[in-house]
């Protein structure tokens, strides 16, 4: 009977041994893991700290000319957003268009208008900002433009301020909504086809500030574009190698200790 009895107290052990190892590979598969997510952490942050670096280049170096239409394939986020430009043209006032925004001045909206340039070519300008109470209803109509809306005669005006990439869509919870004149993100294409104008450019100018000329019908606030970037990648990383080193040592702790059995 004893000897029945220690065999069957025998059984559970290669059943345990098996659950160790497959414990113990799961736990170097999870080291594993999370030591590649700290490690990919690690590059994003070298990543943005690039890009910081090259925003920061761009914002504060001199004026370059804007993209011509030639150059609007090779336009990027990457290649020329936040790039200092400037260009010369006359407004299309009829066709300024208000953007729901939030500004260091509160809730309003940015003043997009379409400037004609010397090559024929239609660039948004974001002249600035205006506060809610100022887009009195009808005061910026959704107009069409007809065959060559270039060809008005207007004041020419120069312009300087940081190139901007289109915001397709709408804003958060929001989407644009062209039939009704209510926009939400400074989406030039979509604006561009709505106003049935031609020739407009894959990106919109943040002008800087004081750049809205006297005769315009109204003055907006321009300067206050906000170039921040979230970098929260070291404290990702940290994160990501503290869990492989928990699951390390719970792993030395289970390998030290918890294989010791006790004898009846």
């Amino acid at each position: 009977m004893q000897v029945g009895h220690d065999q069957a107290a025998s059984h559970p052990q290669p059943r345990s041994a098996f659950a160790r190892r497959v414990l113990a590979v799961l736990a170097v598969l999870l080291i594993v893991l999370f030591a590649g997510l700290g490690t990919w952490q690690v590059l994003r942050l070298q990543w943005k700290l690039d890009l910081i670096a090259r925003v920061n280049a761009r914002v504060h170096a001199a004026p370059v000319a804007a993209p011509p239409a030639a150059q609007w394939a090779q336009v990027t986020k990457d290649s020329h957003e936040y790039r200092r430009v400037q260009l010369s043209g006359h407004y299309l006032y009829e066709f300024t268009t208000p953007v729901q925004a939030l500004s260091s001045l509160g809730a309003g909206f940015w003043l997009l208008t379409p400037m004609c340039t010397a090559e024929g070519q239609l660039v948004f300008i974001n002249r600035g900002f205006i506060p809610a109470a100022e887009n009195r209803a009808g005061r910026y109509p959704a107009r069409r433009a007809g065959p060559n809306p270039c060809a008005a005669p207007g004041q020419t005006v120069n312009v300087t301020g940081l190139l901007r990439i289109n915001e397709p869509g709408g804003g958060f919870l929001r989407d644009n909504d062209p039939a009704g004149n209510r926009w939400y993100s400074r989406d030039v294409a979509a604006i561009g086809a709505a106003r049935r104008l031609a020739n407009v450019a894959p990106y919109f100018v943040d002008a800087a500030k004081d750049q809205d000329p006297k005769g315009a019908p109204e003055r907006a606030v321009g300067g206050l574009t906000v170039i921040s970037f979230q970098n929260n990648h070291l404290v990702y990383a940290l994160t990501w190698y503290a869990l492989a080193l928990m699951v390390a040592g719970a792993l030395w702790w289970a390998g030290r200790y918890g294989s010791t059995t006790t004898d009846d």
